[in-house]
C-alpha cells in the first residue's frame, strides 16, 4: 500500500488516461437492448412509444399494451368486477391516491422504479429537492431514466445548482443504460460543439435500437458525408429490426382496439 501511495503522482496522468479511455469503450459500446428491456409477460422487447406499455404500481413492472389488453380481455369474459394486475395478480387501484399508497411502499423497500415514480410525483407537487433526492437514489440503482431527469434538472437549475459538467455525465450514464433518447440528447450536444464524428457514433447506437429521432438526423448527416454509405444501410436494417421486435399480435389487437397506455 505505502508503495502504491508513493508511485501514484508518477502514474496520476497515465491512469487518467486510461480511466478516460475505458470510459470511452464504455459509452460508445452498443447496448444488447434499450433501457426499458423485455415486458415481464411476454418477454418481448418494449417498444420505445410510452403509449405502448404500463407501469404498475403495485409491482413496480412494466408491461406491454398487448399484454395489459389480452388480462383485461380475458377477465371481462371470465366476467370479473374488478381487474387484477397481470403480472402480480394485486387488484389495480383506480385512484392517484391508491397508486401513490403502493409506490411509497415499494419506495420503502427501495424498489428503482418505486424511488423514481415518487421523485416523479414529488416534482409535479413542485417539491424539486425532495425529488432529487429519489431520483439520485434511483439512478444510483441503474434507473437510466433517472439519469435523464438529474441531467435536465442540472442543465436547468431545478432543485439544484446549475452544473453542466454534472448534466452531461448523467446523460452519459442514462445512454450507457440503454436510453436512446439520453444518447440522441449527446449526439446534438455534440454537434454543437463540431464533434460531428462523435455525433454520428451516438445517432447510429440509438438508432440501432429503434429510435425514430437519430435516424431522421442520420438522414440529415448523410448526404453531407459525414455517414458512410454502409454505415447509414447498416443502421437501416438495425433499426428495422429493433422495431419489428417489439410487435406482436396481440400488441397488433391492443392498436387495433384502440388500447393505449395513458
Amino acid at each position: 500500500v505505502k508503495c502504491q501511495r508513493d508511485h501514484r503522482p508518477q502514474h496520476k496522468k497515465e491512469c487518467k488516461k486510461r480511466a478516460a479511455e475505458i470510459r470511452h469503450e464504455l459509452l460508445f459500446k452498443q447496448p444488447g437492448s434499450s433501457h426499458l428491456g423485455d415486458c415481464p409477460i411476454c418477454c418481448l422487447p418494449l417498444p420505445l412509444d410510452p403509449r405502448n406499455f404500463l407501469m404498475n404500481p403495485c409491482c413496480t413492472k412494466t408491461i406491454c399494451i398487448g399484454c395489459n389488453f389480452a388480462n383485461q380481455k380475458r377477465e371481462f369474459q371470465a366476467g370479473k368486477k374488478e381487474n387484477l394486475c397481470p403480472f402480480c395478480r394485486t387488484p389495480l387501484t383506480t385512484t392517484d391516491e391508491g397508486s401513490e399508497l403502493h409506490l411509497i411502499k415499494r419506495a420503502e423497500a427501495n424498489d428503482p422504479i418505486g424511488l423514481f415514480k415518487m421523485g416523479d410525483i414529488c416534482c409535479h407537487r413542485g417539491e424539486h429537492e425532495r425529488s432529487i433526492e429519489y431520483f439520485t437514489r434511483a439512478a444510483g440503482l441503474g434507473v437510466a431514466i433517472s439519469h435523464c431527469v438529474l441531467a435536465m434538472a442540472y442543465q436547468n437549475g431545478q432543485g439544484v445548482e446549475r452544473d453542466e459538467k454534472r448534466a452531461i455525465n448523467h446523460w452519459e450514464e442514462a445512454a450507457i443504460g440503454g436510453h436512446p433518447g439520453a444518447r440522441f440528447n449527446l449526439g446534438v450536444n455534440d454537434l454543437k460543439n463540431r464533434r460531428a464524428d462523435r455525433a454520428v457514433r451516438h445517432y447510429i447506437i440509438a438508432a440501432n435500437l429503434g429510435h425514430d429521432g437519430s435516424l431522421e438526423q442520420l438522414k440529415k448527416l448523410y448526404p453531407l458525408g459525414l455517414v458512410s454509405k454502409d454505415e447509414f444501410a447498416a443502421t437501416l436494417r438495425a433499426h428495422k429490426d429493433a422495431v419489428d421486435e417489439t410487435k406482436s399480435k396481440q400488441r397488433e389487437e391492443a392498436e387495433a382496439a384502440n388500447f393505449y397506455s395513458r
